[in-house]
């Protein structure tokens, strides 16, 4: 199950990495935790970008939440 679950996070980011990447920047899976939080890590442009939260929230958080309803948060380590 979490192997699975880990598979479709990964799915879901690998849809949102080239508009990320377009702008310098990416994110990585860093954790699933077992209350179904999600913990990732913003790089390159995306880490020090003033619209990072936003992109957080609405970008990558929403994203992940549609394709795995499961998770309850997502979490990025290293935002402000």
């Amino acid at each position: 199950m979490h192997a699975e679950l880990v598979n479709r996070i990964e799915n879901a980011l690998d849809s949102i990495r080239p508009y990320l990447a377009a702008d310098g920047g990416n994110v990585e899976l860093v954790e699933l935790c077992e209350d179904k939080t999600v913990k990732v890590e913003l790089i390159g442009a995306c880490k020090t970008c003033s619209m990072s939260m936003m992109t957080m929230k609405a970008g990558i958080e929403e994203t992940i939440k549609r394709a795995v309803p499961e998770v309850k948060e997502v979490i990025a380590i290293n935002t402000n």
